[in-house]
Protein backbone atom coordinates (compact mmCIF):
# COMPACT_ATOMS: atom_id res chain seq x y z
CA UNK A 1 0.00 0.00 0.00
CA UNK A 2 1.34 3.42 -0.89
CA UNK A 3 0.37 7.08 -1.05
CA UNK A 4 -0.45 7.93 -4.67
CA UNK A 5 0.11 11.69 -4.79
CA UNK A 6 0.89 14.84 -2.86
CA UNK A 7 3.63 15.67 -0.40
CA UNK A 8 4.14 12.02 0.53
CA UNK A 9 3.77 10.56 -2.97
CA UNK A 10 5.23 7.07 -3.22
CA UNK A 11 5.65 6.53 0.52
CA UNK A 12 4.74 3.04 1.54
CA UNK A 13 2.35 2.35 4.36
CA UNK A 14 2.77 -1.00 6.06
CA UNK A 15 -0.13 -1.78 8.36
CA UNK A 16 0.26 -4.67 10.76
CA UNK A 17 -1.03 -7.99 9.49
CA UNK A 18 -3.55 -8.17 12.33
CA UNK A 19 -5.57 -5.19 11.05
CA UNK A 20 -9.00 -6.60 10.19
CA UNK A 21 -9.56 -4.55 7.07
CA UNK A 22 -9.23 -4.65 3.32
CA UNK A 23 -7.37 -1.54 2.16
CA UNK A 24 -8.55 0.22 -0.98
CA UNK A 25 -6.31 -0.92 -3.82
CA UNK A 26 -3.83 1.59 -5.20
CA UNK A 27 -5.51 1.36 -8.61
CA UNK A 28 -8.97 2.13 -7.20
CA UNK A 29 -7.60 4.87 -4.95
CA UNK A 30 -5.81 6.54 -7.86
CA UNK A 31 -8.99 6.45 -9.97
CA UNK A 32 -11.08 7.90 -7.13
CA UNK A 33 -8.69 10.77 -6.51
CA UNK A 34 -8.47 11.54 -10.24
CA UNK A 35 -12.22 12.15 -10.09
CA UNK A 36 -12.05 14.20 -6.89
CA UNK A 37 -9.12 16.34 -8.09
CA UNK A 38 -11.46 17.95 -10.62
CA UNK A 39 -14.15 18.71 -8.04
CA UNK A 40 -12.39 20.09 -4.97
CA UNK A 41 -9.76 22.58 -3.85
CA UNK A 42 -8.04 20.39 -1.24
CA UNK A 43 -7.11 23.11 1.24
CA UNK A 44 -10.81 24.00 1.67
CA UNK A 45 -12.16 20.47 2.15
CA UNK A 46 -13.35 18.87 5.39
CA UNK A 47 -13.31 15.05 5.21
CA UNK A 48 -14.97 12.30 7.23
CA UNK A 49 -13.53 8.82 6.66
CA UNK A 50 -15.95 6.29 8.20
CA UNK A 51 -14.77 2.69 8.64
CA UNK A 52 -11.25 4.04 8.05
CA UNK A 53 -9.44 0.71 8.58
CA UNK A 54 -5.78 1.19 7.64
CA UNK A 55 -6.32 4.93 7.07
CA UNK A 56 -5.27 4.67 3.43
CA UNK A 57 -7.94 7.11 2.22
CA UNK A 58 -7.30 9.57 5.08
CA UNK A 59 -3.55 9.48 4.38
CA UNK A 60 -4.19 10.21 0.71
CA UNK A 61 -6.32 13.24 1.57
CA UNK A 62 -3.68 14.47 4.05
CA UNK A 63 -0.86 14.08 1.51
CA UNK A 64 -2.86 16.19 -0.95
CA UNK A 65 -3.23 19.08 1.50
CA UNK A 66 -6.56 18.48 3.23
CA UNK A 67 -6.17 20.05 6.67
CA UNK A 68 -9.32 18.75 8.35
CA UNK A 69 -9.74 14.97 8.33
CA UNK A 70 -11.67 12.83 10.79
CA UNK A 71 -11.06 9.06 10.70
CA UNK A 72 -13.53 6.76 12.46
CA UNK A 73 -13.13 3.06 13.14
CA UNK A 74 -14.31 0.81 15.95
CA UNK A 75 -11.11 -1.26 15.96
CA UNK A 76 -8.37 -0.14 18.36
CA UNK A 77 -5.58 -1.65 16.24
CA UNK A 78 -6.76 0.40 13.23
CA UNK A 79 -6.94 3.64 15.22
CA UNK A 80 -3.54 3.00 16.85
CA UNK A 81 -1.99 2.40 13.41
CA UNK A 82 -3.53 5.60 11.98
CA UNK A 83 -2.34 7.60 15.01
CA UNK A 84 1.22 6.22 14.70
CA UNK A 85 1.34 6.88 10.94
CA UNK A 86 0.14 10.45 11.56
CA UNK A 87 3.07 10.94 13.94
CA UNK A 88 5.52 9.39 11.46
CA UNK A 89 4.25 11.43 8.48
CA UNK A 90 3.29 14.59 10.41
CA UNK A 91 -0.37 14.32 9.34
CA UNK A 92 -3.12 16.07 11.27
CA UNK A 93 -5.92 13.49 11.28
CA UNK A 94 -8.38 13.35 14.18
CA UNK A 95 -9.22 9.76 15.06
CA UNK A 96 -12.20 8.32 16.90
CA UNK A 97 -12.44 4.72 18.12
CA UNK A 98 -16.19 4.28 17.88
CA UNK A 99 -18.81 2.54 15.75
CA UNK A 100 -19.75 4.57 12.69
CA UNK A 101 -23.45 4.91 13.59
CA UNK A 102 -22.57 5.96 17.15
CA UNK A 103 -20.19 8.58 15.79
CA UNK A 104 -22.88 9.92 13.45
CA UNK A 105 -25.38 10.09 16.32
CA UNK A 106 -22.94 12.14 18.43
CA UNK A 107 -21.44 14.30 15.67
CA UNK A 108 -22.46 17.92 15.07
CA UNK A 109 -19.73 18.84 12.55
CA UNK A 110 -20.23 19.30 8.79
CA UNK A 111 -18.08 17.67 6.10
CA UNK A 112 -17.58 18.27 2.36
CA UNK A 113 -16.63 14.66 1.68
CA UNK A 114 -18.00 11.71 3.62
CA UNK A 115 -16.22 8.53 2.57
CA UNK A 116 -17.57 5.14 3.70
CA UNK A 117 -15.80 1.84 3.29
CA UNK A 118 -17.75 -0.60 5.47
CA UNK A 119 -16.86 -4.28 5.65
CA UNK A 120 -17.82 -6.15 2.50
CA UNK A 121 -20.24 -8.31 4.48
CA UNK A 122 -22.53 -5.28 4.79
CA UNK A 123 -25.76 -5.87 2.98
CA UNK A 124 -27.86 -3.28 1.17
CA UNK A 125 -29.99 -2.48 4.23
CA UNK A 126 -26.85 -1.92 6.36
CA UNK A 127 -25.60 0.58 3.78
CA UNK A 128 -28.99 2.26 3.53
CA UNK A 129 -29.15 2.64 7.32
CA UNK A 130 -25.84 4.46 7.53
CA UNK A 131 -26.44 6.59 4.42
CA UNK A 132 -29.87 7.54 5.77
CA UNK A 133 -28.26 8.58 9.07
CA UNK A 134 -25.83 10.83 7.18
CA UNK A 135 -28.78 12.44 5.37
CA UNK A 136 -30.91 12.83 8.51
CA UNK A 137 -28.04 14.34 10.49
CA UNK A 138 -27.31 16.69 7.56
CA UNK A 139 -23.54 16.38 8.13
CA UNK A 140 -22.51 17.00 4.52
CA UNK A 141 -21.95 20.51 3.26
CA UNK A 142 -21.66 21.28 -0.44
CA UNK A 143 -19.99 18.01 -1.28
CA UNK A 144 -20.29 14.28 -1.75
CA UNK A 145 -20.98 11.06 0.04
CA UNK A 146 -18.80 8.32 -1.48
CA UNK A 147 -19.37 4.66 -0.73
CA UNK A 148 -16.82 1.98 -1.53
CA UNK A 149 -18.50 -1.38 -1.97
CA UNK A 150 -18.49 -4.70 -3.76
CA UNK A 151 -19.92 -4.89 -7.27
CA UNK A 152 -22.72 -7.05 -5.85
CA UNK A 153 -24.37 -4.00 -4.23
CA UNK A 154 -26.38 -1.56 -6.34
CA UNK A 155 -27.39 1.91 -5.16
CA UNK A 156 -28.74 3.28 -8.46
CA UNK A 157 -32.30 3.66 -7.12
CA UNK A 158 -31.33 5.30 -3.84
CA UNK A 159 -32.12 8.98 -3.32
CA UNK A 160 -29.16 11.21 -4.12
CA UNK A 161 -27.27 8.62 -6.18
CA UNK A 162 -25.36 10.31 -9.01
CA UNK A 163 -22.95 7.72 -10.42
CA UNK A 164 -21.06 4.49 -9.91
CA UNK A 165 -17.51 3.70 -10.98
CA UNK A 166 -16.33 0.08 -11.16
CA UNK A 167 -12.75 -1.10 -10.80
CA UNK A 168 -12.74 -4.89 -10.99
CA UNK A 169 -14.86 -6.20 -8.13
CA UNK A 170 -14.57 -2.85 -6.35
CA UNK A 171 -17.03 0.04 -6.85
CA UNK A 172 -17.44 3.63 -5.74
CA UNK A 173 -20.95 5.06 -5.62
CA UNK A 174 -21.35 8.83 -5.41
CA UNK A 175 -24.25 10.62 -3.75
CA UNK A 176 -25.11 14.31 -3.66
CA UNK A 177 -27.85 15.75 -1.51
CA UNK A 178 -29.44 19.15 -1.15
CA UNK A 179 -29.23 20.63 2.32
CA UNK A 180 -32.40 20.14 4.32
CA UNK A 181 -33.56 16.88 2.67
Amino acid sequence: MRIISGTHKGRKIRPPKKIPSRPTTDRSKEALFNILNNLFEWSNVIVLDLFSGTGSISFEFASRGVNSITAVDQNKTCIDFIDQTCLDFNFNIKTHKIKALDFLNQNSNKFNIVFLDPPYDYNTSDYEKIISKIILKNIYSDGLVIVEHSNKINFKKMIGFTEERKYGSNCFSFFKYKAGL
